[in-house]
């Protein structure tokens, strides 16, 4: 954790250790994007699925807030009279082959963003580390769907795509640099189709420098005023009316970005205590068992392993904030007519 931290911090400005590492971040950006020369060449084989996809991906590493854009293509492609569904790699999944995913799976098997994602939408969803795997064994449990979307993945390019939507948050593209003196898989002048910058208001220096190439540029903020507990999901009460009965409030977090959670609490007027966790946290070392808190905040990511822990489950602390994405619906039309105007063979 101190080393990420480390590196986390270097990557946001061009300082000793970054400029010290620049030159290994040469090697990576000519190898990556060797890499994906080879497959636009047909040297290395790609798949191509019979619907189109679309990519929900980032070149920053780390949470930009890929899973409630997800969630909210989903729902306005289905809006526009599409019929769509998942494919995820489902980070810290276990097992091999591609394997339906449900809103009641164990996050243990398909991972905790696959699990979020199914419960949200009730679409059909499919994890396979190979994408093209489960976007075809998608297709042939449910054949009526006629769009995929792929939650992350934007450098597999082993699945062939339609239309590519990177996603950036606040923090743009850090000092600009790749791995590993930078926070980037890639050049910010990767082309894409569109650019999302989820972040409270876009200042003219931040779309600047992740803009790329002739992509459309539009703002993402996520919005959460209501906490549910986790126990039984219906009751449920304002951040508001939380913040008026006092008591000593801990927000937990075990997202990309912890911070962005934390700094949307204090927004609605919380007075917190900060408990980041790693990404992807499963819980099991109970770390909220010797917490003194009247009341624990929880992100939905991590409330999906959590309500699969009976101890956690039935703590009446334990409360979740869901979160949604508004985003100018001019994005979902275009996506629409893009997925739309696709040649099938």
């Amino acid at each position: 954790m101190e080393l990420e931290s480390t590196l986390t911090r270097a990557w946001l400005r061009r300082g000793p250790l970054a400029c010290a590492l620049w030159p290994l971040s040469l090697l990576f950006r000519a190898l990556s994007g060797l890499r994906r020369l080879l497959f636009c060449a047909g040297v290395l084989s790609s798949a191509r699925l019979p619907v189109p996809v679309v990519v929900v991906g980032n070149i920053f590493i780390g949470g930009t807030g890929k899973t409630p854009l997800t969630i909210w293509l989903v729902e306005a492609l289905r809006a526009a009279g599409m019929k769509p569904g998942v494919v995820s790699r489902g980070f810290g999944s276990s097992g091999e082959g591609a394997r339906a995913v449900t809103g009641l799976s164990s996050p243990s098997e398909v991972g905790d963003e696959p699990v979020l994602i199914a419960a949200r939408t009730g679409v059909p969803v499919m994890v396979s580390r190979a994408r093209a795997e489960a976007g075809r064994a998608l297709l042939a449990a449910h054949p009526e769907v006629d769009v995929i979307v792929t939650d992350d993945g934007l450098q597999h390019y082993a699945l062939q795509r339609d239309v590519e939507v990177v996603l950036f948050d606040a923090r743009g593209a850090g000092n600009g640099w790749t791995l590993p003196a930078g926070p980037l898989r890639e050049p910010p002048s990767r082309r894409r189709d569109f650019t999302v910058i989820n972040a409270p208001e876009l200042a003219p220096g931040l779309v600047a420098a992740v803009a790329g190439q002739r992509a459309a540029v539009f703002q993402m903020q996520l919005a959460g005023d209501v906490a549910e507990r986790l126990g039984d999901r219906s009751e449920r009460a304002t951040l508001a009316e939380l913040a008026q009965r006092g008591g000593k409030i801990v927000a937990a977090a075990g997202i990309g970005n912890p911070g962005r959670f934390f700094t949307m609490l204090r927004t609605a007027g919380l007075q917190i205590d900060e408990l980041p966790l790693p990404d992807h946290h499963d819980f099991q070392d109970r770390p909220f068992a010797a917490l003194q808190a009247d009341l624990i905040l929880m992100t939905e990511k991590d409330a999906v392993k959590c309500s699969q822990i009976e101890e956690l489950r039935t703590d009446p602390r334990l409360w979740v904030v869901p979160v949604s994405a508004r985003i100018d619906s001019a994005l979902a039309h275009q996506i629409v007519e893009k997925c739309r105007g696709r040649t099938f063979a």
